[in-house]
């Protein structure tokens, strides 16, 4: 067997462009970013080096930082938490049942590769008023349940869970499809020799579906915690943070500070911020999950 060897300086020289685009348009900025929260700035005028006031006013005497982060990490709670399993479950619903299953994943993906403007604009509608032709008030008023009918994004109460549903919908199709190209690649021939062992259905799941499928689970749950921390558009498109701050997670805070406050150096002291927790949501998760993979290997 031929096997075609390649030097070290050849691998060097095809990595080498991706390596300073990476440089270029992902760890430059972040520097850049670091920097710019060291300053009291506006974005457009002279800057004033401020060392870290811009993190001690985030962290000690800002009032709305502090909830945002907390409905941060809840939006990625749920979608790790509600969106991985159920998207696990309908995998392996449609590779047990279904002989023909890629026009029901397609059909479960398509929400995903839609315009985040045109979801949040669908469900907007969804979730008027039944006076304003709300299709969610007016079913529930048509079967019955008054009390249950809401001012669904203006309602402190109630705005960020109805946010909360929308997420999920939105890339439950995603995960579906990962976690189904998971288990289709497990060969076969494991389940037909635990089913001689008297392991099938959900016993084998447990026993091979689920530890087998760890490192496509763990890509699900980086994708979805990594993107509910860095939510933005569609909770500017659907609520823009309101009512009353309700619904504002980081990346809204930031947006806010920015580009509406006109302090650009405190938006970028929050922006260092979330780079910062994703990077040791990151880390954690890696670590539970080699731990996981070494156990069950």
């Amino acid at each position: 067997m031929n096997v075609l060897r390649v030097s070290k300086w050849t691998i060097a020289l095809f990595v080498l462009p991706c390596l300073l685009l990476y440089v270029c348009f992902v760890f430059v900025p972040i520097l850049v970013s670091l920097y710019s929260g060291l300053l009291d700035w506006n974005g457009i005028g002279e800057s004033k080096f401020i060392g870290l006031e811009n993190f001690k006013q985030m962290l000690f005497h800002d009032a709305v930082f502090w909830p945002a982060v907390k409905r941060t990490l809840m939006f990625a709670v749920v979608s790790m938490c509600i969106q991985i399993p159920l998207a696990l479950f309908l995998a392996i619903l449609l590779n047990r049942f279904v002989k023909k299953p890629n026009f029901l994943v397609s059909s479960y993906f398509l929400p995903a590769i839609l315009s985040v403007v045109v979801i949040g604009q669908l469900w907007k509608t969804i979730y008027n008023p039944a006076s304003m032709g709300g299709m969610l008030n007016q079913v529930l008023e048509s079967i019955g349940l008054q009390s249950w009918t809401h001012s669904w994004l203006t309602d402190p109460s109630v705005a960020m869970y109805s946010l909360y549903f929308v997420a999920v919908w939105q890339f439950l199709g995603y995960h579906t499809l990962i976690q189904f190209t998971g288990i289709q690649n497990i060969p076969s021939d494991i389940y037909e020799a635990a089913k001689i062992d008297g392991a099938e259905g959900l016993k084998a799941d447990w026993h091979i579906t689920l530890p087998v499928n760890i490192p496509i689970i763990k890509i699900s749950i980086v994708l979805a915690f990594i993107g509910s921390l860095q939510s933005f558009d569609l909770i500017m498109v659907m609520t823009g943070g309101g009512p009353a701050h309700a619904t504002d997670v980081i990346s809204t805070v930031m947006y806010n500070m920015s580009f509406l406050s006109m302090k650009y150096g405190y938006g970028s002291s929050i922006a260092a911020f979330l780079v910062v927790l994703c990077l040791v949501a990151t880390f954690f998760i890696n670590l539970l999950f080699n731990r996981l993979e070494r156990k069950y290997t």
